[in-house]
């Protein structure tokens, strides 16, 4: 009996001039199961079922493999779900850093052509939603119809630029632990995702893991839990934060931390100097020893007066209440001691409750407040960087639910200032192991202790060393587009 062929030779027509010749293209196929079989070749000595005609003797023509051209290099195409300020905080400020390293929104712009496209140092392109629902910071977290309408219009936008522009992964940040916000995430989770192959969630805020086990209700839990499940990659801050993502069983966890550009590239030249200049005359104040007056101009003026920097949302959470009381118990510590120096408060951000407002108007009007506070108001440009060059500590005893990894803390190191804040979350990994002004929340004590024990310091840029070792932004966009990128190599 025959078994099945080696060969299947087939016969093509190929026009030459003006007549037509045959010729034969073989493929082999299923050779080794031939060999099982055993082939019996026919009495000719052809193959069982070669066509007549065939010459077994004749040599055919190997064709020459196809050339392959270089080819571009393949761009990851991201839909970013997120909104840039205002309003103005950390999450919003970051998402605008992370579009500007990568190239901005490409739905704004003119496409550049492949060849200048494949030379992009990362690899990425951006197609921006800005999903912004609230109108400033009192209005994040409450619910309004007009909100659901937008979050709808958005959505669409989302789909449509999944075709428009063929982008195939979606970048979403979860909201905390809040329920209108998780209604936000379960509508735009429930429309856009069936619509994109892969989904990237950049967990910027801390908490919801805990929040769904100890204060969401079962049904809360169970649809949180089928919208961010099985996601191809979770981005976190860090280790900390890892928690969050383990607990709605991502498919990958990858630790990326924040990075800003850096505020002041000329510190060693205009802000080092005077930071040693003044370090140097605390020291010797604290010792009695007087100072030369060229000892003072070279601290910029008042090396008696401390001036410690409060940069952030103006909440009780933040630590605002506690930093104010803290400075007062530390001004009465050096009273008592008969120190020369004293501590002088600048509070600079904006106010989330009217009552929290009025509280701290309050305080301000005191006897012991006037004395001992500034309010700076909203700060941004050119007076946040006076603020940070003007103080001499920063003070930031957070216990904010959802603080994860606070820019602010970040620009201080940049501008080389001792801080003084909580093991609370994921801050302590901002800070070197051996930070020595790590406190409690809630605890002022503690606060005007550090406050104390800062006024010596004697290394004023060891912050500075440390931001530019570990938080700059070249670093920050290396990291997050390796990441971003290994979605699509993993696919």
């Amino acid at each position: 009996m025959g078994g099945y062929p080696s060969i299947l030779s087939l016969r093509f027509n190929c026009r030459r001039g003006s007549s037509f010749r045959p010729f034969y293209v073989r493929f082999k196929l299923f050779s080794s199961l031939s060999k099982i079989r055993g082939t019996t070749p026919s009495k000719s000595g052809l193959p069982t079922g070669a066509p007549l005609g065939y010459d077994s003797r004749q040599t055919l023509p190997r064709l020459a493999p196809p050339r392959r051209e270089p080819c571009e290099l393949n761009l990851v195409k991201l839909l970013v779900f997120a909104h840039t300020p205002p309003p103005h905080h950390g999450q919003s400020y970051m998402v605008k850093v992370m579009l500007d390293g990568f190239g901005g929104d490409q739905r704004r712009r003119t496409r550049p052509p492949a060849a200048e496209r494949a030379t992009s140092p990362f690899g990425l392109e951006c197609y921006h939603v800005n999903a912004q629902v609230s109108r400033d910071l009192e209005d994040i977290g409450e619910f309004r119809p007009l909100k659901v309408v937008l979050l709808l219009g958005y959505c669409a936008q989302a789909i449509w630029c999944r075709f428009r522009y063929g982008v195939t992964t979606l970048y979403y940040i979860p909201s905390p632990g809040k329920r209108m916000a998780l209604l936000r995430d379960w509508i735009v989770m429930r429309l856009c995702r069936p619509f994109f192959k892969r989904v990237v969630l950049h967990w910027h805020a801390a908490g919801l893991g805990k929040w769904l086990e100890t204060v969401a209700l079962m049904r809360t839990r169970a649809i949180t839990y089928r919208a961010y499940q099985d996601v191809d990659l979770s981005l976190v801050l860090s280790q900390y934060n890892r928690a969050d993502a383990e607990k709605l069983w991502p498919r990958r966890i990858t630790v990326v931390s924040n990075g800003i550009p850096d505020p002041c590239p000329d510190f060693a030249a205009t802000i080092l100097p005077r930071r040693r200049a003044r370090a140097a005359a605390r020291r010797q104040l604290l010792a009695g020893h007087a100072l030369s007056s060229a000892d003072r101009d070279d601290t910029g003026g008042g090396p008696e007066t401390v001036q410690v920097l409060f940069l952030a949302h103006c909440t009780r959470e933040k630590g605002l209440f506690d930093t104010i009381a803290a400075v007062a118990l530390a001004n009465r510590e050096l009273a008592a001691r008969r120190s020369p120096l004293t501590l002088k408060l600048m509070v600079a951000g904006g106010f989330v409750d009217p009552a929290e407002q009025a509280e701290f108007e309050r305080l301000r009007a005191a006897p012991e407040g006037q004395q001992q506070i500034t309010y700076l108001g909203f700060v941004a440009g050119d007076k946040k960087h006076q603020a940070l060059v003007e103080a001499d500590l920063f003070c930031f005893p957070t216990y904010f639910s959802n603080e994860n990894q606070p820019v602010n803390l970040l620009e201080a190191l940049a501008y080389g200032l001792p801080v003084v804040t909580t093991r609370w979350r994921s801050v302590p990994e901002i800070l070197p192991g051996d930070h020595p002004a790590l406190v409690e929340p809630k605890n002022p004590s503690q606060v005007a202790a550090a406050l104390l024990g800062l006024l010596g310091e004697g290394e004023p840029d060891l912050a500075r060393r440390h931001f530019v070792a570990h938080f700059t932004l070249d670093q920050h966009l290396h990291n997050l587009a390796q990441a971003l990128r290994s979605v699509d190599a993993a696919d």
